[in-house]
């Protein structure tokens, strides 16, 4: 009684040569599999991203002003904001989106640096 219970919980698992003979086509060569990397890589920025980089091209007068513009906006921290900023800084599918907001951003986030 205890292997039917055994049995019941365990599901039937495929043995190995059984495994390998599906990887195999004609026995010679393994079957082609998708790239995973490359299938999930999206082809375009995300709307937060294309979002961020247009609020980007806009132009502040007042202090303070962008700070509160940001919580207004996205909903979200002055910090939280920046930290979303500078990783989008650094992807090519940004710098494909609007090349000149963000080569202007990573000027700016270079001499930022070369200050410190």
């Amino acid at each position: 009684m205890g292997e039917d219970l055994a049995a019941a919980r365990i599901p039937a698992q495929q043995s190995t040569e059984d495994d390998l003979q599906d990887d195999f086509l004609d026995g010679d060569e393994p079957a082609p599999r998708p790239d995973i990397a490359v299938a999930e890589e999206p082809a375009e920025l995300d709307e937060r991203g294309k979002k961020i980089l247009a609020f980007e091209k806009q132009w502040w007068r007042q202090a303070g002003a962008k700070e509160q513009a940001v919580r207004d906006t996205f909903g979200l921290s002055t910090t939280r904001y920046y930290q979303l900023l500078n990783a989008l800084l650094d992807n090519p599918l940004a710098l494909a989106h609007d090349p000149l907001v963000v080569q202007r951003l990573r000027r700016l986030r270079a001499s930022r640096a070369r200050r410190r």
